[in-house]
């Protein structure tokens, strides 16, 4: 087109100057005014510095993962307690458009209350009318109390005549896990590994290809821990495998294709990517250490359990979709997306569509398994895949040093490391640093119920007599406490009719009260506690008589400092007058506090403050009342 025309080819943008760091930094710079540039450094979790931007990293190479241009696996759930519906599930998932079924069964670790039936008649039941030999890949999530799920089902394809070999089965045995979760083991690290290499002996000698044991970083994620305790807790795992299966007499040429990884991948983007890029990295690391020509590792995926929240449930709609999207661009070979509305119970086919929807868009219209490793030299993911290899790797090694991942457990060494880093992120979620929307912000006293199946949870006792007890890393999940004040409102709402109530005095016009005044609404919400919005005040006469009129037994003054200085005091005082049990101010009260306190003002609300804390000890004031 350009010789017909005579017009010379353009560059884009190339009339304008090249942009520089430096030329970046000196606008930033402007911004701050003063400020220190380290203001704009934000950390993860386990300290690792996230700088706002980041140069080109040049000389940086693909991480070996899935086949070019191969989509990951699409694994639909499968966890309904009965057989048959289990079945059902499974044949329309797989008519529309899952490559692979997750077969979930009772007391597993992601298992989440539900489950399927371990029985040989179960697996034949749930299996029925499925071709295990066309390429439909099966995982198994099991634990102690289903072990022999794996067993029935090897005999189940037997006795159909199938060739193992043509299956593609994870077996999933996974005792290390299972032991971490319920913090105790009836048997001995040197009691397990028979049993667990004669497990894998068994199925790779009936022709199943595996891989067969599972290195599950579930355990860690779902307790409340970091990337980097993931990820060391998955080399540790997966490093005891190895060394097991070899003492037993098989190759470790041989042994390496039947270790495989899960990993959780949830709503942080970057760091979702970048830990999936680390994990490969980490475990070729591995197999250089033995001695073996790395091969790519499998790693499963499923988006986080700690995420979800009962409240707002369709926003895990968009968590899912980020942890999905982040999982399958960091070359996750397979994802298992936990339907919307798991956290309230047993899903329903809407719900399964979603799931099972959310990977096909990103696969079949965004196309994003068309491009290897596209983070590829991008300077900030390269730069926290190295960060998490850097710190990953001292953890795993400390595992080593104290003897293993299971003598690490019974010292409590992993456990410790996850209890701090829970804290901390519980305590930023009670201060509403890390916003769960829907529990912690924004909360819909109004929403609707969302339906699930009319499942009853399972529970299971304890497998066998707990010999050996560690402390457990239970699953969690983030929003919870906020949740449970939404649920003690509710109940009393269902009592009387009524949730309780807080009154908004917002004093001047809509400009000086509006944004304190959403802050304050949200803030109660979240807690369940219904705020009644008002007009202007300025006279604290007409204040007292709304709040009279209102029913509320509290209050929380909203608006500017500038109207607080005239008439907050004023206001408390015809607060109290008219009843009020307990006053809130909505911002910091800096230099005025000791007069606000003095007029009858208990508490301040804010941006940073333990509202939880806040929102608990409101409750308890109310039920004293």
């Amino acid at each position: 087109m350009s010789r017909m025309t005579g017009i010379d080819e353009l560059t884009l943008a190339a009339e304008f100057p090249q942009a520089t760091y430096e030329d970046w930094r000196k606008l930033v710079d402007g911004v701050l005014k003063g400020a220190p540039f380290e203001k704009l450094v934000s950390k993860t979790s386990d300290g690792l510095k996230i700088d706002p931007i980041y140069r080109r990293a040049k000389g940086a190479s693909p991480v070996a993962g899935r086949a070019a241009a191969a989509p990951w696996q699409i694994m639909q759930r499968i966890d309904h307690p009965d057989a048959k519906a289990a079945n059902a599930q499974a044949l329309h998932d797989l008519e529309n458009g899952a490559t692979g079924l997750t077969l979930v069964f009772a007391g597993a670790n992601g298992a989440h209350g539900f489950g399927l039936d371990p029985s040989a008649e179960a697996v034949a039941q749930v299996l029925d009318g499925i071709h295990l030999d066309a390429g439909i890949g099966i995982e198994l999530q099991i634990g102690p109390q289903s072990r022999m799920a794996a067993i029935h089902l090897a005999e189940y394809i037997k006795g159909k005549g199938i060739d193992p070999a043509a299956c593609d089965i994870r077996f999933g045995l996974d005792p290390l896990g299972s032991g971490a979760v319920w913090g105790s083991s009836p048997y001995s690290w040197d009691e397990i590994v028979p049993a667990i290499t004669g497990a894998v002996k068994g199925l790779a000698a009936m022709g199943f290809k595996g891989p067969l044991a599972a290195a599950d970083g579930r355990v860690i994620h779902d307790a409340g821990g970091s990337e980097v305790q993931e990820l060391a807790f998955v080399l540790a795992c997966g490093v005891a495998y190895l060394r097991a299966i070899e003492g037993a007499g098989v190759a470790l040429e041989v042994a390496q294709g039947m270790i495989y990884a899960r990993l959780r991948a949830d709503a942080d983007q970057f760091l979702t990517l970048a830990k999936f890029r680390a994990m490969r990295l980490l475990w070729a690391r591995i197999e250089q250490a033995c001695g073996l020509t790395p091969r790519p590792l499998f790693v499963a995926a499923d988006t986080a359990w700690r995420m979800l929240t009962q409240r707002d449930a369709y926003v895990n709609m968009l968590r899912a979709t980020m942890a999905t999207f982040s999982a399958g661009l960091g070359g996750a070979n397979a994802i298992t997306v936990l339907p919307h509305t798991l956290a309230l119970g047993l899903p329903d086919p809407f719900a399964r569509r979603v799931a099972r929807n959310t990977q096909l868009v990103l696969l079949e219209e965004s196309n994003l398994a068309k491009v290897s490793d596209p983070a590829a030299g991008s300077g900030g993911i390269e730069t926290l895949t190295r960060q998490l290899c850097e710190a990953a790797w001292p953890l795993f090694q400390e595992i080593e040093k104290a003897g293993g991942v299971f003598a690490a457990l019974q010292q409590n060494l992993l456990q410790k490391k996850v209890a701090a880093t829970r804290a901390v992120r519980e305590t930023n979620i009670a201060r509403r640093r890390d916003v769960l929307t829907g529990a912690s912000e924004f909360p819909n006293l109004h929403e609707d119920d969302i339906a699930v199946l009319d499942a009853a949870p399972i529970v299971l006792p304890p497998y066998g007599e707990a010999k050996f007890k560690f402390d457990p890393l239970p699953p969690i999940r983030l929003a919870a406490a906020f949740e449970a004040l939404r649920d003690k409102s509710d109940a009393k709402l269902k009592a009387s009719g009524a949730r309780p109530t807080i009154f908004l005095a917002n004093l001047g016009t809509p400009a000086d009260f509006t944004a304190r005044a959403t802050f304050a609404k949200s803030f109660f919400e979240t807690g369940g506690i219904e705020a009644l919005d008002t007009q202007g005040f300025t006279d604290p006469a007409v204040i007292a008589d709304a709040f009279k009129a209102s029913g509320a037994a509290i209050a929380c003054l909203c608006s500017s400092d500038k109207v607080y200085a005239e008439h907050a005091a004023a206001a408390a005082k015809a607060l109290q007058a008219a009843g009020a049990k307990h006053i809130y101010l909505a911002g910091r009260p800096g230099e005025q506090e000791a007069a606000l306190r003095a007029a009858g003002i208990s508490d301040f609300i804010f941006a940073g403050g333990d509202a939880l804390a806040m929102l608990q000890e409101a409750w308890r004031r109310m039920e004293q009342a």
